[in-house]
């Protein structure tokens, strides 16, 4: 049988992002499921493994090791292991995307102060 769960049974922010834990239900990735508002966004942080964030809605601007780039709907970015990484929506709406964690758990070095 599959194992499901709503995305309002997950950990998180309502308001902002749910956290999926693959461990704790039978997966060997995690994640997150976005949706922020203009001018929200993680801190800096990094991870040990690449992660894999597709913008469904809204605008992004993704900062990775230094770099930014802009992306919208139907992009997909894959920030590589160890790079210090963040974004912020840069839309006039919600950001929706998700992003993919290769991994049990994610494993999350916080870098900086959110927005």
């Amino acid at each position: 049988m599959a194992t499901v769960v709503k995305f309002d049974e997950l950990a998180g922010n309502p308001e902002r992002a749910w956290k999926f834990e693959g461990a704790d239900m039978g997966s060997t990735v995690s994640g997150f499921i976005s949706h922020h508002q203009p001018g929200e966004g993680p801190q800096l942080h990094r991870h040990p493994y690449e992660e894999t964030f597709v913008c469904l809605e809204g605008q992004a601007t993704f900062e990775a090791d230094g770099e930014e780039t802009v992306v919208g709907p139907g992009h997909i970015v894959v920030v590589p292991p160890g790079a210090a990484h963040k974004f912020t929506n840069t839309g006039d709406g919600r950001l929706r995307q998700v992003s993919i964690h290769p991994n049990e758990r994610v494993q999350q070095e916080d870098l900086g102060e959110p927005t």
